[in-house]
């Protein structure tokens, strides 16, 4: 089974916004962001979130996610068309 991990703390950092902020701007639930934050590798995730947090840090969901697989990462594109 793989595993993803979103680079959400990265991107928040570099723009300088909190969780909050992340959540406000994508639409997507504050619980839901702080869940795929705090987590190190998710096995499931919503797309439909993935896509509106993208979309909020103005990057494609390739730059948004990590594809782990047995603990390391693979270069997997996840397409977002």
């Amino acid at each position: 089974m793989g595993y993803v991990r979103l680079r959400i703390r990265e991107l928040a950092e570099q723009k300088g916004w909190t969780f909050k902020e992340v959540a406000d701007r994508s639409g997507v639930n504050y619980n839901t962001v702080r869940s795929y934050v705090q987590r190190d590798a998710l096995n499931t995730a919503d797309i439909s979130a993935v896509y509106k947090i993208a979309r909020a840090f103005d990057v494609t969901m390739e730059d948004l996610v990590e594809i782990l697989e047995d603990g390391g990462l693979i270069s997997i594109p996840v397409r977002s068309e």
